[in-house]
């Protein structure tokens, strides 16, 4: 375990050189959407986000995916002129036995589970955005990007919105960022505002085992809204990144059990997915 003067240490170093970094660090993996790409282009192997997973039986990702026009993107997306993307959810979207889930998620074409982007120090860039017009359930829990062991037993580190499930929720309408699933720790919340990107770089080291989180919205610069924590992020695994929606009136396994409504019809926009090697404090704060 870290002590409090080693992490001081290490939050003092890493606020000193973000402050002068710039898109330019050493990328491991970008999931940026070229603006010449359409939706059909993810139901066959590509170099941004895997064609297999994870998606209904019988259904596609050009199904499930939406594209939106270039000038519409996020932090990361402008000046690059790559386009969001929103990933979408229906009464169909029953990954493999998950029946009481509805679910599609992008998973990094590269991030196999045993890659280098769970090795060393990595910082994770994403912006999510409500659509108004597919808007969720927030009687339920939503997970919107996270990052799963290579042994499916955990999650290092989760996005939630909605009514988290054993939790007395005060505003189902934020965004909530927990650490290892098996700890249960809250590391930054904040409001889910409608017609917003909301920005985040997440410093992952899985040397130290710790976190940090950078935040903004709109197209306003990262900043540091958490000191490194203590977080168990080992285990390797695969980022995920779309929409799985979780049961009401669950009991036991939840991806079984529990009811869902009829005639889903929802999504979460996806902007400036990517990642940059840390290793040496370099962390991306704006374009």
């Amino acid at each position: 375990m870290l002590s409090s003067s080693r992490l001081a240490v290490i939050a003092s170093f890493l606020s000193s050189l973000v402050l002068v970094a710039a898109q330019n660090c050493t990328l491991q993996f970008d999931g940026r959407v070229n603006a010449d790409l359409v939706a059909a282009d993810f139901d066959v192997p590509n170099d941004v986000f895997s064609e297999q997973f994870v998606i209904g039986q019988g259904l596609t990702f050009s199904l499930a995916l939406r594209l939106l026009p270039a000038g519409a993107g996020s932090l990361f997306d402008v000046d690059g002129g790559f386009e969001p993307v929103e990933v979408l959810i229906s009464d169909d979207s029953i990954f493999q036995d998950q029946v009481a889930f509805r679910r599609a998620e992008l998973l990094p074409a590269s991030n196999d589970g045993a890659d280098a982007s769970t090795q060393g120090v990595k910082t994770l860039h994403f912006s999510v955005r409500k659509d108004d017009v597919r808007p969720l359930n927030l009687s339920h829990e939503y997970q919107l990007v996270f990052l799963e062991t290579a042994d499916f037993s955990a999650n290092q580190f989760v996005l939630k919105t909605g009514t988290i499930l054993g939790q007395n929720t005060a505003d189902p309408d934020t965004l909530q960022l927990f650490g290892n699933t098996n700890d249960g720790q809250l590391l930054f919340s904040t409001k889910f505002l409608p017609g917003t990107f909301h920005n985040f770089a997440l410093t992952l080291d899985f040397v130290q085992l710790t976190t940090q989180v950078f935040f903004s919205t709109g197209e306003d610069a990262l900043v540091s809204v958490t000191d490194v924590l203590q977080n168990d992020v080992s285990g390797q695994g695969q980022f995920h990144f779309g929409t799985l929606k979780k049961p009401v009136n669950g009991v036991g396994d939840i991806t079984k059990d529990g009811d869902q409504p009829a005639n889903i019809n929802e999504g979460v926009i996806f902007g400036g997915i990517f990642q940059e090697d840390s290793a040496d404090g370099c962390i991306s704060l704006a374009p």
